[in-house]
């Protein structure tokens, strides 16, 4: 089961240790945060403690982690601290950090994830609203032979490949179908690095908190004894050697597939960018940051076009209408065959909703094409402007003593045929509260699910002589 409302943790919590690239030691404290806050980050040691927001726009570098930066403040490093959240299924957490990334640790988020676990976590009111993966979603890279899937799925499933074409590090799969065991499957999953690209970080200095002790290292070559005794003094060690398995002896693996398990948590906490859950199933070959956050944004464009799609008006005709058609004869003077609504469903200080049932026998479809009948446009447009005409003076003693006279139409859209039979749903909004008479407002029309047509509209009331 997926959790249906919002998520916090109960209390601050804080952790310490050293940042990877800096080499400094760093704080970084979890705050509860309200409902719909999601997860931002704090730097308390720069003036002014700039807030940055972790989305995935706001990505600048993915070369050695994920790095974010808004109004120019940064915050790098940030993958393992989102898989923890977002792992965990909390939604909502304000991350104080009193440097420029957060501590590296063991390599995994397991001491973010214990430390959250230990504090606790608590449901709050609001619902958790997910973006439901209805087609699937597709980000390559064929240079790199990665591809990054999503497809339709009522849980949030990831699924791994990686593939590093050595003996060592050769192929290997990962994959989480419920994110309750997110904690005990692949939290403690460490990061991992070739022996030549560690040493290539440490030369160029570009590691400061980096040591064998916060990622498992790989040896894809035979080494000597001369560069085993090198590599011992790089990093202060007495002695290394490789196992068999072809890692330097400093670590054992936690599990076999530990480096596709970590992959996996870099995919958890890159897509938590996003910035909501997902139901769908995640398919990653060779993911990396790049990859990830690229696909990332292919969800969150996704998520922008779902959000500005407009949900058709649910009507329910056994409904008793707040006014019916002798009711609208009171407030407008509009008869037949010159009305052309038939009852008001809704209404309130913004909004109305009107109906109006389209017959065969309307006046109007007498020659406008007769072998194919359309209620002509401007006519659609006049039945909104009635319903509006209703909201208008709806709230008057005397509504007969007033008349609405419409002033502009802008920005109207006919977006499908209105034929006989159908049943159009006019639904008005405020664009601005009601001033000197003037008022403004969007409507939407819709038949069915579709959206029939749209346009804003600028009416005057004013009181007969």
């Amino acid at each position: 089961m997926i959790a249906k409302k919002q998520r916090t943790i109960k209390g601050p919590v804080k952790v310490s240790g050293v940042g990877l690239h800096s080499g400094k030691e760093v704080t970084i404290t979890f705050l509860p945060a309200a409902e719909n806050h999601g997860y931002k980050f704090k730097r308390t040691d720069l003036e002014g403690k700039p807030i940055i927001e972790a989305d995935a726009l706001h990505v600048i570098d993915t070369s050695r982690g994920t790095t974010i930066e808004q109004n120019g403040v940064r915050v790098l490093t940030v993958e393992h601290a989102l898989a923890a959240l977002s792992g965990l299924e909390i939604d909502n957490a304000l991350i104080e950090i009193d440097g420029v990334e957060p501590p590296i640790f063991d390599g995994s988020a397991k001491i973010y994830v214990d430390a959250l676990n230990k504090v606790g976590i608590v449901e709050q009111n609001a619902e958790r609203t997910y973006f439901e993966i209805k087609e699937n979603f597709i980000y390559r890279d064929p240079e790199k032979q990665v591809e990054i899937i999503a497809i339709p799925s009522d849980d949030f499933k990831i699924s791994v490949m990686i593939d590093f074409e050595t003996d060592v590090l050769g192929t290997q799969n990962a994959s989480i179908t419920n994110m309750h065991h997110f904690t005990e499957e692949i939290s403690s999953c460490r990061t991992f690095v070739f022996l030549h690209e560690l040493e290539h970080l440490v030369n160029n200095n570009l590691i400061k908190g980096g040591d064998l002790n916060n990622a498992i290292v790989f040896v894809n070559r035979l080494m000597s004894d001369k560069e085993l005794t090198r590599i011992a003094s790089l990093f202060n060690r007495e002695k290394v050697e490789v196992l068999k398995e072809g890692i330097l002896n400093n670590l054992e693996l936690r599990f076999n597939n530990e480096p596709a398990r970590h992959k996996l948590l870099d995919v958890v906490g890159d897509l938590a960018l996003v910035g909501m859950p997902i139901k769908g199933h995640i398919i990653a070959n060779r993911p990396g940051h790049h990859a990830n956050v690229e696909f990332a944004k292919i969800i969150q464009q996704a998520i922008k076009q779902f959000k500005t799609k407009k949900e058709a008006y649910k009507y329910n005709p056994e409904l008793k209408p707040v006014y019916d058609i002798n009711q609208i004869k009171k407030f407008l003077p509009h008869r037949y065959p010159f009305l052309l609504i038939d009852k008001i469903i809704e209404i309130s200080d913004t909004h109305v909703v009107g109906i109006k049932n389209v017959t065969t026998n309307e006046e109007f479809f007498n020659g406008h094409f007769p072998a194919d009948p359309v209620m002509p446009g401007v006519l659609q447009v006049e039945a909104m402007a009635q319903t509006g005409g209703v909201f208008f003076l709806h709230g008057k003693p005397d509504p007969e003593n007033y008349t609405t006279l419409f002033l502009k139409i802008d920005n109207t859209k006919f977006k499908q045929k209105v034929i006989p039979g159908d049943t159009i749903v006019f639904e008005l909004k405020l664009i601005s509260p009601l001033r000197r008479g003037l008022c403004q407002m969007k409507g939407t029309a819709y038949v069915g699910n579709k959206v029939v047509m749209e346009s804003e509209m600028t009416a005057q009331i004013t009181k007969n002589n």
